[in-house]
């Protein structure tokens, strides 16, 4: 048995070499992602097609098309980048503390895009890196079993598909003061409708674990401060100032 990889937990050499069930080449080459690492200057790599597919005819997923490899590596790639970029923008607002992440929340979703350059600039901070990660597609986190619920009970509202992936991201903030903290990020990756074009879709759900205080009140405030900044019509109200 392979020993596992405790960034990862994946096994700690992905084999490059070629299944003996396999029918067609498929390529060895890895592509650096724009994740910084949190052990060293480098960024993660991402496995390379053939990796992907040893590791699935691992997991016992033998009837894995071949020739649908190199996309499914492209998806996967693509889905990863787009969850840095969500956990990016949740350090912008609160890696300096919960005093700048409520200005930085109080005008909202929008508020924030405006005065993004203002009130979010990474000069001062250093920038997250992710330390590990972990895959765990059979526990649903306490938010996708709410919707889950809330889905069955009223579907024409809330009807989705649960996720089909979960991942906890553990991320290195560095603070104003040049401490580190480390920080664990949920992920539930969900499918949705494909486009009239037969292209696939997926949405993300990324936020900080609820493990403790603080991770609670940078929820509340980046939802609490949208919703609210919208339903007290704060927008109209400064457009017609």
């Amino acid at each position: 048995m392979s020993k596992l990889n405790p960034l990862n937990y994946m096994p700690t050499s992905l084999s490059q070499s070629r299944d003996t069930r396999q029918t067609i080449h498929l390529p060895t080459e890895r592509e650096t992602s724009s994740i910084p690492r949190g052990d060293t200057e480098a960024n993660w790599e991402y496995p390379s097609p053939q990796q992907m597919y040893n590791a699935m005819v691992r997991k016992g997923y033998d009837d894995t098309p071949e020739d649908a490899v190199e996309s499914m590596v492209a998806v996967h790639n693509f889905l990863n980048e787009g969850a840095w970029a969500e956990i990016v923008d949740w350090e912008r607002r609160f890696s300096r503390g919960l005093g700048h992440g409520w200005q930085a929340c109080r005008r909202g979703e929008e508020g924030f895009l405006e005065e993004a350059d203002r009130i979010a600039s990474p000069r001062d901070v250093a920038a997250p890196k992710l330390l590990r990660f972990q895959g765990r597609p059979n526990e649903m986190t306490p938010k996708a079993r709410i919707l889950d619920f809330m889905g069955r009970m009223y579907p024409a509202k809330y009807g989705c598909e649960p996720p089909f992936d979960r991942h906890d991201w553990y991320v290195q903030r560095r603070t104003l003061d040049g401490q580190t903290k480390e920080v664990r990020y949920v992920i539930d990756y969900y499918s949705a409708p494909p486009e009239p074009t037969g292209e696939p879709v997926f949405y993300l759900d990324v936020r900080p674990a609820v493990d403790g205080p603080t991770a609670a009140a940078e929820r509340m405030m980046r939802w609490g401060g949208d919703f609210w900044y919208r339903a007290s019509g704060a927008r109209v109200r400064e457009t017609a100032s």
